[in-house]
């Protein structure tokens, strides 16, 4: 998949482009129905790009509005080559584009530079400055300038609509089942193996500390989870993950991840590691003594077995 940094950086003309346009943070189904139609539309001789936006457009016009970000946008640029991008065109989000007025920047972009030949979006899409362009002005303009648009329904998962901003909330509440169906996988988060404190060895219970990459959006708690060497062993490992702030041994820790990977005791320090969130066991507490925190590991790490002996990573 070809990545440009925005439509004055294209090296090349695209080819009989369908082009889909938005955030696509997360790349939940709603996304990925969108990347599948302009690839339905293009066939073996054109192509599907994704044009998106870096910053998120609302860290430029409303920094303290500004979501936390699902995916890192390596991450995402991954998840759109997944979902069957042919070419992503990364559009630097800047005041001067926000004030774009909506003929100027289908004229600019959309036609000159991108050549679009299909336009796809969802019924809700807006574009321009004052989000003046909506699907209905968007048509008019493809008139004049020689592209089709197609519009995509919402996707629903159990009659509920795949959005970004739900995902956020499931996530912050802890409800990574509820989130993974409207993402269509586990959520998950990428980083670096650190040394921590120590303190899991120490018990017997070894854990990998996971610097995040970006925000970590799940609630404070204990979770089975998946822990993945992308590049290096594709098969995901069972595994308990702590994230929190260690109240048995702390009183204002910092929030961390540690992840204790079941039946598995080679060294990670300094491996670059992917941890998908499968369910949450519990909230995170503080207990009166070290046995009774090792009781309630042993307890949890039985939990997490008997999630994934029933089949519970599977994401449908």
């Amino acid at each position: 998949m070809d990545v440009f940094a925005g439509h004055r950086a294209l090296s090349r003309s695209l080819r009989a482009p369908a082009i889909t346009i938005g955030n696509f943070d997360g790349v939940h189904r709603g996304h990925a129905a969108l990347v599948r139609q302009a690839r339905s539309l293009v066939g073996a001789h054109g192509e599907a790009v994704v044009l998106t936006f870096d910053p998120h457009p609302v860290q430029v016009l409303a920094p303290q509005a500004a979501p936390p970000l699902i995916t890192t946008h390596a991450r995402k640029l991954e998840l759109l080559a997944a979902a069957g991008a042919d070419a992503v065109v990364v559009e630097p989000f800047t005041a001067a584009l926000a004030a774009l007025s909506p003929d100027a920047f289908v004229a600019e972009v959309l036609a000159a530079a991108c050549g679009a030949r299909h336009i796809v979006v969802g019924a809700d899409f807006t574009y321009g400055k004052n989000r003046g362009g909506n699907v209905d002005t968007l048509a008019a303009a493809g008139a004049r300038h020689g592209f089709e648009v197609a519009v995509v329904p919402p996707v629903s998962v159990d009659g509920e609509v795949a959005s970004s901003t739900r995902v956020r909330g499931y996530l912050r509440a802890g409800e990574t089942r509820r989130a993974a169906a409207l993402l269509g996988r586990a959520y998950d988060m990428d980083g670096v193996v650190v040394r921590g404190a120590g303190r899991g060895k120490g018990l017997g219970v070894a854990t990998a500390n996971v610097a995040t990459d970006g925000q970590l959006l799940c609630a404070a708690g204990i979770y089975a989870v998946v822990l993945e060497r992308p590049g290096f062993d594709p098969h995901p490992m069972p595994a308990v993950a702590s994230l929190g702030t260690n109240p048995t041994f702390t009183d204002a820790g910092t929030l961390v991840l540690e992840v204790h990977v079941l039946d598995f005791d080679a060294d990670l320090y300094g491996a670059r590691v992917r941890v998908g969130f499968i369910d949450r066991l519990r909230d995170e507490a503080r207990f009166d003594s070290v046995d009774a925190l090792l009781a309630q590991i042993r307890a949890d790490i039985d939990a997490a077995r008997a999630i994934f002996a029933a089949g519970g990573a599977a994401i449908s």
